[in-house]
């Protein structure tokens, strides 16, 4: 897949393509019929089909205080819209000149004069521009005007619940994995590079891997049941996210113990995809039975994964 930063200097083998428009953050189901229907109409008009994202995300523009809960990191986003059969991705920079520009300018400059679009692909709650003025009434209108197709995407459901990437981090929080795996189409991941650690699961008997959260990312404190992916391999394991309450109450990092691995992961990037939550963190009155625990989660885990 094609990644242009920007929407000056397209290349002409990115012009004309079919656009889907979004944050695409945690690229969950709702995201994935936008992609659908944007790689669709590529096809039958012999165009590429594109997708633009934004970055940072609006919302940390608007409240750049308030740290955001990021269900995908840009690498992550953009392996999954080629993984979805995109063929070119742009990314734009929301800052201020971008957040200054009215939805009417955001069409001339970005979608016809910088990219040619042929066709825009928007979900039914997609609001764009200067104070959030338009919407997808404004871009049909542009549309007709301006000689591009609009497809509207409705809001994607299951069971009466519509899949969103708010319903997502509400569900992440609750420590509840296997539904935001059926939001999400697969198991949620978090990417990050292993960094050392006080050596206590070591001392332990069970060695992990430790990566930092980024800020935001408000998953529920607890065990987990994971796979850990690195330089093309896959181990289970089980995973702790919490302030170590035994210990030192210390700022929370998540440690992932891999089932029978041997080997140094330290300063290597890794993902971790979380399979089913076992259990809440919780402080325990000695090591002992902090140890007695970790036995019993390890093979609950071992348990799941089998399975």
């Amino acid at each position: 897949m094609m990644v242009i930063h920007g929407a000056t200097h397209v290349p002409a083998n990115a012009r004309g393509c079919t656009l889907a428009i979004g944050n695409f953050d945690g690229v969950h189901r709702g995201h994935q019929a936008l992609i659908t229907e944007a790689v669709a109409t590529g096809r039958e008009l012999g165009r590429p089909s594109g997708v633009m994202v934004f970055e940072a995300h609006p919302r940390e523009y608007f409240h750049p205080r308030e740290p955001h809960f990021h269900l995908t990191d840009l690498n992550q986003k953009l392996a999954l819209l080629e993984h979805y059969g995109l063929k070119v991705s742009f990314v734009l920079p929301f800052d201020a000149a971008f957040a200054s520009m009215t939805a009417r300018e955001f069409i001339e400059r970005v979608l016809v004069a910088g990219l040619g679009v042929s066709h825009v692909v928007i979900g039914y709650d997609f609001f764009f521009g200067k104070g959030r003025g338009g919407n997808p009434e404004t871009m049909r209108a542009a549309g007709r005007e301006m000689s591009f197709g609009v497809s509207v995407i409705e809001p994607v459901a299951e069971g009466g619940e519509v899949f969103s990437s708010s319903a997502v981090r509400l569900l992440l929080a609750q420590g509840d994995v296997k539904d935001a795996a059926e939001h999400l189409g697969r198991n949620w991941r978090v990417a990050g590079k292993v960094v050392g650690g006080a050596k206590r699961g070591t001392g332990l008997g069970y060695p992990t891997a430790n990566i930092p959260m980024r800020a935001g990312t408000a998953l529920a404190h607890g065990i987990y049941a994971v796979r850990v992916h690195h330089g093309g391999e896959t181990h289970d394991g089980a995973a702790y996210l919490g302030t170590r309450p035994t210990f030192d109450d210390g700022k929370p990092v998540l440690e992932v113990f891999l089932f029978d691995f041997d080997g140094d992961l330290y300063g290597r990037a890794i993902e971790v995809e979380f399979v089913d939550y076992l259990r809440p963190d919780r402080r325990f009155a000695s090591v002992e039975a902090l140890k007695e625990q970790m036995a019993a989660d390890v093979a609950s885990a071992r348990r799941i994964l089998a399975g």
